[in-house]
């Protein structure tokens, strides 16, 4: 089955490769909240905040973008206030956000569902908490320019921008023998950016998500031959982006996980029901980021459109709550990516048995 193509200028921040991809950032060796430094996109404490609200931290996974919408709206909105919490939002850290998360360095972050098995696989407790994309977004592309790739299959032989990742070769080879191909591809490892690595001729592929750099590209070009997983043998959804917390926070503190939860449920179900609004209060939230306010209402739309948060019909007649977590879905990519070999322990013994789905995410606070 042929790809399509796509136009695009990426940076190419594909974020279940963030540990990898995340070194080049050595400034942020420290974390503290964005104001002025490092990563664009965070904030300050407030110097106006009631002494009687509990200060929590949100870690970015990397630069904002309308993943992180609903957090901004939130606090644009004054939902934290009024669920009597602070919000302070920080850079990543040097280590990855599923990491700081893991060591109490912050309390909540954006990752993915594959990224807590990963993390947890070697002693992690983290858990996702509010799954925010309910279908898979990744796309896996190759230059137009590049006529020798038209479909899956004719990555057989060709290099991959990869950011490290064992589950990545899974995918790819899943796709290329779907297609009929013998799943044999070489990688090098991206520097700071996938498209680079590309356009320079040192890689023919990468993976990108497409409701940020597949819409970027669709904005500015060039054009991209893409692959979409799911069209070719690959099972389920790993990559279901969301909120983590530490299972320690929701023991010690179930009341903060709530209502941190429950205020940044509301901050997406309003964005998902004013999406251009959203866009520019992302705009203005992380006004650092120089975020483009067309690629950010370009974005929110193709969210919208594709019902990437959810059915909005079945959210208002109270049979879907949006933040819920996909477990059927979640637990078909985990095992096709344990029989893989995919993951490891913390002594680097592939697991004999894949991870649960249900050990991995608690989205009771949803309700």
């Amino acid at each position: 089955m042929p790809g399509f193509t796509l136009s695009a200028r990426f940076a190419a921040r594909f974020r279940s490769r963030i540990i990898a991809s995340i070194a080049f950032l050595s400034a942020l060796v420290f974390v503290m909240p964005l104001g002025g430094c490092s990563l664009p996109g965070g904030s300050q404490a407030s110097s106006a905040s009631s002494s009687s609200l509990k200060t929590v931290t949100f870690m970015l996974d990397w630069a904002p973008d309308t993943n992180h919408v609903g957090v901004y709206v939130a606090k644009h909105q004054g939902l934290y206030e009024a669920a009597g919490i602070s919000v302070d939002v920080l850079a990543t850290s040097q280590a990855g956000a599923d990491q700081a998360v893991d060591a109490g360095s912050a309390d909540f972050a954006l990752s993915t569902l594959n990224n807590v098995a990963v993390a947890d696989s070697k002693g992690a407790q983290n858990k996702m908490v509010l799954d925010v994309q309910q279908k898979p977004s990744a796309v896996w592309c190759a230059l137009a320019s590049n006529t020798s790739i038209t479909r899956p299959r004719d990555l057989d032989g060709k290099i991959f921008a990869s950011f490290g990742s064992s589950e990545d070769d899974a995918v790819i080879r899943r796709m290329i023998q779907t297609d009929g191909g013998t799943g044999t591809f070489d990688k090098v490892m991206v520097g700071t950016s996938t498209f680079e690595t590309m356009t320079s001729g040192q890689a023919d592929f990468g993976g990108f998500y497409d409701t940020w750099e597949g819409v970027e590209s669709r904005l500015d070009g060039p054009a991209l031959t893409c692959f979409w997983e799911h069209d070719y043998g690959v099972p389920g959804n790993g990559q279901q982006i969301g909120i983590i917390t530490n299972q320690s926070l929701i023991d010690s503190d179930p009341d903060t996980v709530r209502a941190f939860v429950q205020a940044t449920k509301q901050g997406y179900e309003w964005a998902y029901a004013h999406p251009d609004d959203a866009a520019q209060i992302l705009v203005d939230e992380a006004a650092d980021a120089n975020i483009d306010i067309n690629l950010a209402k370009a974005s929110m739309k193709e969210i919208v459109d594709d019902q990437y948060w959810g059915d909005p019909d079945a959210m208002a007649n109270g049979s879907f709550t949006l933040g819920s977590l996909d477990y059927e879905a979640g637990q078909e990519w985990l095992d096709f990516q344990n029989e893989a070999g995919a993951y490891e322990d913390a002594d680097g013994n592939a697991l004999t048995t894949a991870p649960q789905a249900r050990d991995l995410a608690n989205d009771t606070f949803l309700k």
